[in-house]
């Protein structure tokens, strides 16, 4: 009995194939470490609805402080160059303390 040649599976005859199925791996794989990523250095605030401020490096001479108000994100950068017009850099002049009763105390230097 001869077998009609459409109907008979002797095997994969693209080459490509095996190229579809490598792509398709490594897009999870891109994936699954921006998931990781994103939740190793917990920025998943990022993605929310919500407005956040974020301070980095509190008190050091490289302070950063990014704010995020409705769609727009800011940054601000701490320097001892004031000639910025942008407003978007600024130096250290105090330290603000907030109270267990909502009261905050400013100490300038």
């Amino acid at each position: 009995m001869k077998q009609n040649p459409i109907l008979s599976n002797d095997g994969d005859d693209d080459p490509m194939g095996m190229l579809t199925n490598l792509f398709d791996v490594a897009m999870v794989f891109a994936v699954a470490l921006m998931v990781a990523l994103v939740s190793h250095f917990s920025m998943s605030e990022i993605f929310s609805k919500d407005d956040f401020t974020i301070v980095k490096n509190p008190g050091a001479e490289n302070m950063e402080i990014i704010t995020k108000e409705g769609d727009e994100i800011k940054k601000y950068s701490s320097s001892d160059d004031d000639s910025s017009s942008s407003g978007s850099k600024g130096r250290k002049v105090g330290t603000a303390y907030q109270l267990e009763n909502g009261e905050i105390i400013y100490i300038p230097e």
